[in-house]
């Protein structure tokens, strides 16, 4: 085998709107931001001739420290496609254990779980959710992280004896063989009729449960499309589709495509960005998914098509990427490679993922061996950490005379490698609470690298002590706090403070 590489009707794609305009070819198309800011703040140019007095009121020091802000993060798998860790799969220990261990790890930002379709439903009309979920949910709420998870509809790891089909399925869905699995005899892997309609049915039903459930949920972070094929990647490696031809494969799941978008309002979905090997229309798919504002993801790094890298490198700016490895994902360090010039070959895996301006990097499952790994070798991690996503600071606020009254302008940079993954939203207020002055920056800004400006027009005669502070809105009407990353202490807020002086201040430069 090669590398891991119906609906609600025509109403539901007409319910997306302008987002379905899409082209076949996913570099030609234009896409739009998911959010529509609000309240937006004047960005400049902001020309010294438009001054009657200035002075620096705040600068800043960026920090390497890392920081726990939504749309960045290590991830840790609390279940992968196999189950588990494998101390836990032979024994060594308990499920509990497990959950325990690698939400303890002092790295971790986001805990995953990637099942079959088995491992949630076992019955129609309600959700059976493994014990992992709850496990997973209490340690990521006990240690202030956050949970993603992918279902997976069709999985060959452990076919023949099981598919990812629950079993009250399988009488009522077709079942096409579509070649021998390696070392199990005669015996072929099995894809389901995704067309058929007892399979769109069940489909409609598990995509309602699981957002009825977990849609807009705070501590759920994304939740990963649910796509054709091996581990819902969108392939099915070197073997054929179950598809009686291409017209109605890639109907099925652009239909599937926009039933998920339209259910998944508060929470980001992830799309993979795998290529059409298997011609099911996972060009269509991908187009209609970044338009409506899901982030990307793929399972490898190094060993990607060079569509795939230019695709997540080039991404809108304000669309997050989640990466992980297929191949170097058990950090044994008795086993671990390196080049011929004495590079981690692991290192010099996980740190391409900087290239890709990624927010995410994946761990997999192996508590124990990810703190050794990460005791011989922190580096990589921690270059990780300052480094993945985006960090922002207000590196400078400068306070100007304008038309009788102050305006504080807010430079934020973003030492990060990525653009802001949604909408940024500052507010300025008192500490009394009277004054309340907030605005949004255009989509992604400030990008990677970057810096974006906003100007805040204070009240007549206002003078005293202001705190700055920030929240990124993912999705629409989801806000949430991130903090700074500076070195200047912050308050118990997450904001930091910003002095309004008066005009017979020294500091004050004269305008023009």
């Amino acid at each position: 085998m090669q590398r891991r590489g119906l609906l609600k009707g025509a109403a539901v794609l007409a319910a997306l709107g302008p987002a379905c305009a899409f082209s076949s070819e996913v570099g030609s198309q234009d896409f739009s931001a998911p959010v529509t800011p609000r309240d937006r703040l004047e960005q400049g140019p902001f020309d010294i001739d438009q001054d009657e007095g200035w002075l620096t009121a705040l600068f800043t020091t960026p920090s390497e420290k890392p920081l726990r802000n939504p749309g960045l993060g290590l991830v840790g798998y609390a279940w992968e496609e196999g189950g588990p860790s494998l101390a836990a799969r032979s024994g060594r220990e308990t499920l509990e254990q497990h959950v325990d261990n690698i939400s303890g790890l002092p790295f971790v930002d986001v805990l995953y779980i990637r099942c079959d379709w088995r491992n949630v439903q076992s019955r129609p009309g309600r959700l059976d959710l493994d014990p992992v979920w709850r496990l997973t949910l209490d340690a990521a709420k006990r240690r202030g992280l956050r949970v993603a998870f992918r279902v997976q509809l069709s999985s060959p790891v452990f076919q023949p004896e099981q598919l990812a089909l629950p079993e009250f399925l399988r009488s009522r869905i077709p079942l096409v063989k579509i070649g021998r699995i390696p070392e199990h005899g005669s015996s072929e892997y099995l894809e389901p009729r995704y067309d058929h309609p007892e399979f769109q049915k069940a489909f409609t039903e598990l995509n309602d449960l699981l957002g009825a459930e977990f849609e807009g949920n705070p501590r759920v972070e994304w939740v990963d499309m649910m796509q054709y094929g091996f581990w819902g990647e969108g392939h099915t490696s070197n073997f054929p589709n179950p598809f009686p031809d291409y017209a109605t494969s890639e109907r099925t799941f652009v239909q599937m495509t926009a039933l998920q978008l339209e259910t998944w309002k508060k929470t980001p979905l992830a799309v993979n960005t795998q290529p059409d090997i298997s011609k099911v229309g996972n060009r269509k798919t991908l187009a209609l998914a970044m338009s409506a504002g899901a982030w990307l993801r793929s399972d490898s790094i190094i060993v990607e098509e060079p569509i795939q890298i230019d695709q997540i490198a080039n991404r809108p700016p304000w669309l997050a990427a989640i990466l992980e490895d297929g191949y170097f994902r058990q950090y044994d360090v008795s086993k671990l490679t390196k080049d011929p010039n004495g590079v981690n070959v692991l290192e010099n895996y996980m740190l391409h993922t900087l290239d890709l301006r990624s927010n995410y990097w994946s761990l997999w499952t192996e508590a124990a061996n990810l703190a050794h790994y990460n005791e011989m070798y922190p580096h990589g991690f921690e270059r990780l950490r300052s480094n993945l996503g985006y960090r922002l600071r207000p590196s400078w606020v400068w306070q100007r005379k304008r038309h009788g009254t102050f305006e504080l302008i807010v430079a934020v940079s973003n030492r990060g490698v990525a653009g802001v993954p949604g909408v940024l939203w500052l507010q300025l207020a008192s500490p009394d609470g009277q004054l309340k002055l907030r605005g949004t920056l255009d989509p992604g800004h400030p990008y990677g690298g970057g810096i974006r400006l906003a100007s805040f027009v204070l009240p007549k005669e206002f003078v005293g002590n202001l705190h700055l502070s920030a929240q990124l809105e993912l999705r629409h009407d989801v806000l949430k706090p991130l903090a700074w990353a500076c070195e200047q202490p912050l308050n118990a807020d997450g904001s930091i403070a910003i002095e309004v002086r008066k005009t017979d201040d020294p500091g004050w430069r004269k305008g023009v």
